[in-house]
């Protein structure tokens, strides 16, 4: 009887939610266009949900082999939108979920300009009622800024489906291929091509707190994360996400140049694409990782970073291995979405 209530309870709010979705386009008519989001394929799996206790010494002890001081506890989330953070929501907790919206493969060999997604459509969908926190890493909205470009997402909605966006882009501009952070504004809920995100109710609670210092070994910083959870958990698949702040150092970061009008049909054609820098500290980095793909085509790990200047783009490695210091707050998910993925990968 219980479990037929709960079915009712959802097919309740799927069917209350698709006719929001019809109002809010009715209402806010904007010129903005974007994949209508009830057409979107969603596919859902769960997630093996370990004790916080029980991830943090796995952790400690993954990251003592890879850096010279290592710091990993079960503690209070600090306030995300204090400095250094500045999120817009102040906790990881509550409903804690991966989310995986398009594909890499839709830049490929040549861009598919309408992979433009409503992200706040898509996560009251996958999320149900009441005030959603995303943080992570996509492409951003190519049309704002006339150009292909970085996402860096920072976002709540409220229970009236408010949007709060604290998200910025990258871009790559000018003859001397600068690259330029902005800003996205309130009125700006899209994202294209390609989204990662975690998604919790913005609740102050326990997580995963790390402090490293002094790498020592040649993967990066989320690699020894993942590693390390894939080799002691195997096929139970793990998903975190969260935000970490390179407080030293230089990092190795990407930033896409504007869609190629040419095909990039292998890995080079992709590597001479993408514009390439050495990013100072501070940069906050926001994502995702998971230990396996779920047979979902999921991306493994994903984090892009802004800073307080004019730096953001994409995390690869730190290259200041002696002097760098990174500072992470992570929870973990209990399930993983899929939305739009691509028939043929």
């Amino acid at each position: 009887m219980a479990g037929a209530c709960l079915l009712f309870s959802r097919l309740f709010y799927f069917i209350q939610s698709s006719i929001h979705f019809n109002k809010i386009g009715s209402v806010r008519k904007t010129c903005q266009s974007h994949l209508q989001t009830d057409q979107l394929l969603i596919e859902e799996k769960p997630l093996h949900v370990p004790p916080l206790s029980e991830i943090q010494k796995v952790l400690q002890g993954a990251l003592c082999e890879n850096f010279k001081t290592v710091k990993v506890k079960v503690c209070p989330c600090p306030d995300l939108k204090a400095k250094p953070f500045c999120l817009v929501e102040s906790g990881l907790c509550g409903n804690g979920t991966l989310l995986e919206v398009g594909s890499p493969s839709y830049l490929r060999p040549l861009v598919q300009r309408d992979k433009l997604y409503n992200i706040p459509e898509i996560i009251r969908r996958v999320q149900g009622p009441g005030r959603i926190f995303a943080v992570g890493a996509g492409a951003g909205p190519w049309p704002i800024r006339n150009s292909n470009c970085e996402g860096i997402f920072n976002l709540s909605v409220d229970k009236d489906d408010q949007l709060t966006n604290g998200s910025y882009t990258a871009t790559v501009r000018g003859e001397s291929e600068e690259c330029v952070q902005e800003k996205l504004p309130d009125t700006e809920p899209r994202c294209a091509l390609l989204l990662n995100l975690f998604l919790s109710q913005g609740l102050p609670g326990e997580v995963i707190g790390i402090l490293v210092k002094q790498r020592i070994c040649e993967k990066n910083f989320v690699d020894c994360i993942r590693k390390g959870l894939l080799e002691h958990y195997c096929d139970r698949v793990v998903g975190l996400g969260g935000i970490f702040v390179i407080k030293r150092g230089c990092v190795h970061q990407h930033v896409m140049r504007d869609f190629s009008k040419t095909p990039l049909e292998s890995e080079e054609d992709v590597n001479k694409w993408l514009k390439f820098y050495e990013m100072p500290a501070q940069l906050n980095c926001l994502g995702t990782l998971v230990t396996k793909d779920l047979d979902l085509d999921l991306r493994l790990e994903h984090f892009h970073s802004f800073s307080f200047s004019n730096w953001g783009g994409h995390y690869h490695y730190d290259t200041t291995p002696d002097s760098v210091e990174y500072e992470a707050y992570l929870n973990v998910a209990e399930r993983v979405l899929r939305v739009d993925r691509p028939v043929k990968v």
